[in-house]
């Protein structure tokens, strides 16, 4: 199961063709991710690598529109590849896909400009559906790593004693609170739309909302902003 938060960037969810750098070092694993990858005919496997020098090389050629890699690379680490890559190819979307699991490593992928964060253990449905949501501007993420993150989080109670003159600017409405406080636990959108009896649909528009509202374009950034405002808070 995989967490999305956002929704659909301007003009990338219209794409007629997405060109994909696949860059994993086990043969196995490659060939799996690739099969995946392909499933979709507005996918196209344009290199699939299984170091940082490929990579690199890979990513000069192609300029591709998404960047699916490991952490653990023999020659390097994938932080190196998401950085290049968020700094060269702003508009390229980056999906990490590893065996790490642990808070350092999602928060440094994270900062480094990854989009979503995904565990190996994870069916080929869940990849396949997270592939289609990063590149409609959602954020997926593994709910295993969604709940050890926001579990330290909970939704601002507007109600609470609460000082208006510091009261955030920036306000999710009482739906988009539901959608979020049910992220935090760990539900997929199809998931918390059977839960509030509404479309996936809806629950992505109001992700995307939320990202509006945030002005942020990742996870991450929605969280950190949200807590700058007020709107999480870490839990004692």
């Amino acid at each position: 199961m995989s967490v999305v938060l956002g929704g659909r960037e301007k003009g990338l969810g219209k794409m007629p063709n997405i060109r994909v750098v696949l860059v994993e070092d086990d043969d196995r694993t490659r060939t799996r991710l690739g099969r995946v990858i392909s499933r979709h005919a507005t996918r196209e496997l344009v290199a699939s690598v299984g170091n940082c020098a490929e990579a690199r090389k890979s990513l000069a050629a192609h300029r591709p529109d998404l960047l699916v890699t490991d952490l653990g690379l023999p020659d390097g680490t994938g932080l190196d590849l998401i950085r290049l890559t968020h700094r060269s190819l702003p508009n390229c979307r980056i999906m990490v896909i590893t065996v790490f699991g642990d808070e350092s490593h999602v928060i440094e992928a994270l900062a480094a400009g990854a989009n979503g964060y995904l565990l190996k253990d994870g069916t080929c449905e869940e990849i396949d559906e997270a592939l289609l949501a990063l590149v409609d501007g959602g954020a997926p993420m593994s709910a295993s790593i969604a709940r050890h993150l926001l579990t330290r989080f909970r939704v601002y109670d507007a109600g609470a004693n609460v000082d208006d003159a510091k009261a955030p600017e920036v306000r999710l409405t009482e739906r988009e609170s539901e959608v979020l406080r049910l992220l935090a636990k760990g539900f997929s959108y199809v998931e918390i739309a059977g839960q509030l009896g509404i479309s996936r649909h809806t629950v992505t528009t109001y992700g995307r909302r939320m990202y509006e509202k945030l002005e942020v374009t990742s996870r991450g950034e929605a969280v950190y902003e949200a807590v700058h405002l007020g709107l999480l808070r870490m839990d004692d």
